[in-house]
């Protein structure tokens, strides 16, 4: 089941009890009684109107007018995201713990929205580094069970570029394992791209996109490249890759 998410339009009123907003829902389905996290934060999703009457819930791509509980309705701003917390709490250890054994939750948070949710935890910046990244594992864990694994170099990327190397062998922030991991996506030599690269108007649509994902992929590189040396091979390697990359479309 897709975890429920409301996307803040405005903030109609708010004090210390809480306040009204409009919100849309973004994922899966918003009820009353219901609690969101904001961050850190808590509230309660206390009542749903729409068009002027009182509905139990709805659900994505539609918009209502929402009765929440607590002092966060002040800080809430337009744009962010509230995320649906199952009555067990769902919290950061209890993902961690599911993640790592698979233990049944009440509601099954399915890897999509976990991945969503995790990378946005990850980039938040008023979080401490310490859980930062360990949104950022729960983000990988998660895309190892979505369909979308090509995500994986990104987010490992995005780790080593914020908090630098991991220590104590964490795979996670490892460059070179994440250069390989990048290296190894790749079906051409960067000679094959450079020579397609020049012709790339002329070419089938799946070997443009083929190109565009290697451009893209390569990137992921650049926070690891300082940590390589000179020398190494794989150093070599990259650097005829990012040597190539200005010049796919």
């Amino acid at each position: 089941m897709s975890i429920a998410e409301l996307q803040v339009c405005a903030v109609e009123a708010a004090d210390v009890t809480g306040g009204v907003c409009v919100v849309r829902c973004i994922g899966g389905v918003a009820r009353a009684g219901q609690a969101y996290a904001a961050g850190e934060l808590r509230t309660r999703l206390r009542g749903i109107e729409r068009y002027g009457r009182t509905v139990g819930s709805f659900d994505a791509g539609h918009v209502a007018k929402v009765h929440l509980t607590g002092p966060v309705v002040a800080l809430l701003a337009r744009g962010q995201v509230l995320t649906y917390v199952p009555p067990d709490g769902h919290a950061l250890a209890d993902l961690e713990e599911w993640l790592a054994t698979g233990p049944p939750l009440l509601e099954e948070p399915h890897p999509e929205q976990l991945r969503s949710l995790a990378t946005s935890r990850m980039q938040g910046e008023e979080l401490p580094d310490r859980v930062r990244l360990r949104w950022g594992r729960v983000a990988l864990a998660a895309i190892e069970r979505s369909e979308r694994p090509e995500e994986r170099p990104y987010v490992r990327s995005y780790l080593i570029r914020c908090f630098g190397p991991g220590e104590d062998g964490d795979p996670d922030r490892d460059p070179a394992a994440l250069c390989r991991d990048v290296l190894a996506r790749f079906e051409l030599t960067p000679a094959q791209a450079a020579a397609q690269a020049r012709v790339w108007r002329e070419l089938p649509r799946p070997d443009i996109l083929r190109l565009r994902r290697i451009k893209n992929l390569i990137r992921c590189t650049e926070a690891a490249r300082p940590y390589l040396a000179p020398t190494d091979p794989l150093a070599v390697a990259v650097d005829a890759w990012r040597a190539v990359r200005p010049g796919l479309p």
